[in-house]
């Protein structure tokens, strides 16, 4: 059982996400094993190396994969127990890398977002259009509203598809490595936007969303709240993402690559083992 996951006995949480025992199949390997964990409030990330499963676990509690065993629970009802309607307007799902939409401008992509709404016939109202201005605005993307969404640069529309993702206003936030393409200090402002949305009710009233990311970009992950550890399809340490416990089994998944450190105020410092050889990805 992965450390600190509740039991797969154990009733399902009421709120959030969960999976229990949930494995998955591709290409006749299985790619993820027996994997139990609960979506906790806050941001999660989730770390490990290529060929781990992170990618896969997020599609299965999004529901884009059909698991092979065990069960996705959405507020304790069995994730395929909703319909395709209800659960977009539960969950919003930002893909890996993204993908341009047409010749759609940026506002008319981040409208995309209302449909779980809206349905695809229905007239925006003015909750929509103010979903969308603040989804721009807290992406850095209103000045760009009206240009092409293909003509913007990869870093610039990686921050429209957050911002369509964001414009849902669903409870639970999935995002496939959302640092893709954005330098560094957007990256960093990323991070900000993650731990604000999750964090509690905005100024606007906006309640608090649970954020669950994959992410490469250790330094980013480590700002988050929880992190599952993942090796080989299962998640090997599950919990703060500020305990030393967490760090260990980042440094161990990475065969000692990587170090983690606690610096003088007491963030953690990730750094490159370069006398130690880097092990094979899984």
């Amino acid at each position: 059982m992965n450390p600190q996951a509740a039991p797969r006995g154990d009733a399902p949480p009421t709120t959030g996400l969960c999976a229990r025992g949930l494995s998955v199949r591709r290409g006749g390997r299985e790619v993820l094993q027996r994997v139990d964990v609960t979506l906790e409030h806050g941001w999660t990330a989730i770390v490990g190396p290529n060929g781990a499963g992170k990618s896969t676990l997020l599609r299965a509690l999004a529901g884009l994969l059909e698991p092979s065993a065990g069960e996705v629970w959405l507020r304790g009802r069995p994730l395929h127990h909703w319909t395709s309607a209800q659960q977009a307007r539960e969950r919003a799902w930002l893909p890996q890398g993204g993908e341009p939409t047409g010749e759609l401008t940026v506002r008319e992509t981040v409208a995309l977002g209302r449909i779980a709404h809206l349905g695809l016939g229905g007239t925006p109202q003015a909750v929509d259009h103010a979903a969308v201005d603040a989804a721009l605005q807290a992406t850095d993307s209103l000045a760009w509203e009206h240009r092409r969404l293909l003509s913007l640069s990869g870093g610039e529309r990686q921050r429209v598809l957050l911002a369509r993702a964001l414009a849902t206003g669903a409870p639970v936030l999935m995002l496939d490595e959302p640092t893709t393409h954005l330098d560094p200090p957007h990256q960093i402002a990323l991070a900000r936007l993650l731990r604000r949305f999750s964090a509690g009710p905005a100024a606007d009233g906006t309640p608090p969303r649970q954020v669950l990311t994959v992410l490469h970009d250790l330094p980013i992950a480590l700002q988050a709240d929880h992190l599952w550890v993942m090796d080989s399809g299962r998640v090997v340490a599950a919990g703060p993402a500020s305990q030393a416990r967490q760090h260990r089994a980042v440094e161990a998944v990475f065969g000692g690559a990587v170090r983690i450190a606690a610096t003088a105020d007491g963030a953690p410092r990730v750094d490159l083992a370069l006398d130690d050889p880097l092990r094979p990805s899984s």
